[in-house]
C-alpha cells in the first residue's frame, strides 16, 4: 500500500456507478448484478401472467354476495347491535301490514249510490203524488166565497174593444168564484161557479166605448155534457134571444173539465159606458160555468 492510496476498496464501498469511469474501470469496478443498476437491488424475474396483484375495490361499490340459484331471492339483514331485540327479516315485518281494506271502501261507495237512488225516488214519488192529486180533483165544481170583484174591464180583446174574466165581474144571487175545476183561462184559473139557479146574476160594465153600435157578446164557458141557456141584458134592457151555452163540442156527461167552449149573442151598446148582464131567470136552463167575456 503506497501513501495515498488506501488500496482496493471493499464492495461496500465501491461507487455503484464506479463503471462508468476511466478510474473506476481500471480498478475492476463491474457493473451491480442487481436490478435497476442499485446496490442490493433484486431482480425477480417471473412468467408473464404469474404475478397476483391484490383485488381493489371501488369507493361506495359493495362487494356482490354469493349468487343464489335462479329465482330465488336473497335478503341481507344489518346485523343487530349487541343487546337490541332482534328485527326478523323484511318479510316478517311486512307480514302484519295489510293495504286499505277494500270490502270497507266497497260496501260505502255502494252505500253513497243507494242513499242517491233513494233521494231521486222519493223526489219523483212526491212529484207524482202532486200530479195525481191535481189531476184527481172532483169534476164536479165546489164553491168558494171571495172578496167582491171590480166590475171594471182590464183587457182589450180583438179590435181593441174591451175583454174581462172573472175575477172583474159582480156576482149576485148566490154566483160565486171558484177554481177547482182545470180549464179556466181567467187569472188564477177562476170561473164563477153556482148560476144554476134561479136568480144568479154577473153583471159587467164596460166603459170606453167609442160609438154606439152593435157587437157581439162572447162568453167563454163549461157545461157537463149538456146544454145551458141565460139570459141577456144591457142597460136593463133584455135581449129577445138567450145567449145559448150548448154543449156544441159534445163533452162526456158530467165532466166539467172537458166541457169548455165558447159561444156569442149579438147586444147594442151605448158610446161610453155600458152594463152587461147574464142572469139565470125563469126559463133557464143555467147549469154552466163561466170563465172570460169579451167583445167584438
Amino acid at each position: 500500500m503506497t501513501p495515498g492510496d488506501n488500496g482496493a476498496s471493499t464492495p461496500e464501498e465501491d461507487d455503484p456507478f464506479g463503471y462508468l469511469y476511466a478510474d473506476g474501470q481500471a480498478r475492476g469496478a463491474q457493473p451491480p448484478s442487481g436490478g435497476y443498476g442499485y446496490p442490493n437491488a433484486v431482480s425477480r424475474v417471473r412468467a408473464v401472467g404469474e404475478r397476483q396483484y391484490p383485488q381493489q375495490q371501488t369507493y361506495g361499490q359493495q362487494v356482490p354476495p354469493q349468487q343464489a340459484a335462479y329465482g330465488q331471492q336473497t335478503v341481507q339483514t344489518p346485523q343487530a347491535a349487541p343487546g337490541a331485540a332482534p328485527t326478523g327479516s323484511r318479510s316478517q315485518q311486512n307480514a302484519g301490514r295489510r293495504g286499505p281494506n277494500t270490502n270497507v271502501l266497497l260496501i260505502a261507495a255502494i252505500a253513497v249510490v243507494a242513499v242517491v237512488i233513494i233521494g231521486i225516488s222519493v223526489a219523483m214519488f212526491n212529484g207524482d203524488s202532486g200530479d195525481d192529486a191535481d189531476g184527481g180533483a172532483s169534476a164536479v165544481p165546489t164553491q168558494s166565497q171571495t172578496s167582491k170583484p171590480s166590475p171594471s174591464s182590464s183587457d182589450k180583446a180583438a179590435g181593441g174593444l174591451p175583454k174581462t174574466d172573472a175575477k172583474s165581474l159582480s156576482l149576485e144571487g148566490g154566483a160565486v168564484l171558484a177554481s177547482d175545476v182545470k180549464g179556466a183561462k181567467s187569472d188564477g184559473g177562476v170561473y164563477v161557479n153556482g148560476f144554476n139557479h134561479i136568480g144568479a146574476k154577473i153583471s159587467w160594465t164596460v166603459s170606453g166605448i167609442e160609438k154606439a153600435g152593435d157587437v157581439r157578446l162572447y162568453a167563454r164557458y163549461s157545461v157537463p155534457g149538456t146544454d145551458a141557456n141565460a139570459t141577456v141584458s144591457v142597460n136593463g134592457k133584455a135581449n129577445s134571444q138567450p145567449i145559448g151555452f150548448k154543449n156544441f163540442i159534445g163533452s162526456p156527461k158530467g165532466d166539467y173539465e172537458k166541457g169548455w167552449q165558447s159561444t156569442w149573442a149579438p147586444v147594442t151598446l151605448n158610446k161610453g159606458t155600458n152594463v152587461i148582464e147574464i142572469a139565470c131567470n125563469d126559463g133557464n136552463q143555467c147549469d154552466a160555468l163561466v170563465d172570460q167575456l169579451w167583445l167584438q
